[in-house]
């Protein structure tokens, strides 16, 4: 456990907790002392995550909530706020798999239907669950919403368009909950990583374009981190020391604001 404590004493709470990036970020927001509440679909996942953070010491709790039920939400987070007293960070890390909105597929050859998914998956998801934890965190007057979006939020490359324009929305979303929540004392920012090769999407991507272009995975994640600036791939490790330190004091300025942490893949 970290020693730092960037977090100690607040109360956080993770939407999508037991996969590769919620899980991450769940961890690291426990090992800087915060209180983690880990919300997924899947039990086995959130609550082994859940386990493993408390056998190194932190806290935290397991439940399945479904993101996309605006009721079960509120009720969570309403519930989340009883027992502690408050809640200070909310992220959401929730989101179909790539098969599902036919990521790759260029836009002319795209179904309408296979387009919306990740607009009523991934944008529904995160203005639910923004939603419920700003009218909690309206109440105490401090809170910290950390939205997450991707690298196709700035188009860089073919067959990104369902996604990308989801991923847009979210940060369009983010200022404008920044705009309206910010003066009462509660952050909006928006995290954008990259493709982040030890996540489960993206060994889903990976696998598909090795297959594609018949080159192996290890081809295809150094492909990946080619198109970066820095040349390398970040981890959902760096993505989730970036939304610790959005969550920290440290970020206290900053709301209604993108944090690119996307290795360069693109550029503001």
């Amino acid at each position: 456990m970290s020693t730092s404590f960037l977090l100690q004493g607040k109360r956080a709470v993770v939407f999508g907790g037991g996969g590769s990036i919620g899980a991450a970020v769940a961890r690291e927001l426990a090992s800087e002392g915060a209180e983690v509440f880990l919300a997924g679909r899947t039990a086995a996942s959130v609550e082994a995550v859940a386990k493993e953070i408390v056998a190194a010491g932190g806290r935290a709790h397991a439940d399945v909530i479904d993101a996309l039920d605006g009721a079960a939400v509120e009720q969570y987070v309403e519930s989340v706020v009883q027992q502690t007293g408050g809640l200070d960070i909310e992220f959401n890390a929730t989101g179909p798999r790539v098969s599902e909105y036919a990521n790759g597929k260029p836009a002319v050859d795209l179904p309408v239907d296979e387009f919306m998914v990740p607009v009523v998956t991934v944008l529904r998801a995160q203005f639910i669950t923004a939603r419920a934890a700003a009218r909690q965190m309206l109440r105490q007057g401090s809170g910290v919403i950390i939205f997450l979006t991707g690298s196709p939020a700035r188009p860089h490359a073919p067959g990104t368009s369902g996604i990308g324009a989801a991923f847009g929305a979210v940060e369009n979303l983010t200022r404008t909950m920044a705009i309206e929540l910010s003066p009462a004392g509660v952050r909006v920012v928006c995290l954008r990583t990259a493709a982040n090769p030890d996540s489960r999407t993206i060994q889903d991507v990976t696998g598909g374009l090795a297959k594609m272009m018949n080159i192996t995975t290890d081809q295809a994640n150094a492909s990946l981190a080619d198109s970066t600036l820095l040349k390398v791939s970040p981890r959902t490790t760096d993505t989730a020391r970036a939304a610790v330190f959005l969550g920290s004091d440290l970020a206290r300025m900053m709301t209604g604001t993108v944090l690119n942490s996307s290795a360069g893949v693109v550029t503001d």
